[in-house]
């Protein structure tokens, strides 16, 4: 299916989706009656949303560790403290 979608300047994109993802949209848009390229600028619209936010908290973690804020710890330690921390609580 090739989804044409319309963005706010009046500009088309055309948008290729697999036949299983074309098959769950036009399902979708069945039982909500909403058109399908409303439900794709919908879907990216919220994507796009969530990875700025996402670029966001990244870029402010970044600061933190980079004014010394905040004190790296090795990923295995992270992990090692996580379990503990578990095995702890289902012991108590």
């Amino acid at each position: 299916m090739t989804v044409t979608l319309r963005a706010s300047k009046l500009t088309d994109m055309v948008v290729h989706l697999k036949p299983e993802t074309e098959s769950r949209l036009h399902e979708l848009a069945a039982t909500t009656g909403r058109a399908p390229e409303d439900l794709v600028e919908d879907a990216m619209a919220g994507y796009l949303a969530e990875l700025a936010q996402l670029r966001n908290m990244l870029d402010g973690r970044y600061d933190d560790i980079k004014g010394g804020r905040v004190t790296p710890i090795d990923g295995k330690a992270a992990f090692d403290l996580l379990r503990r921390k578990s095995e702890d609580r289902r012991n108590s």
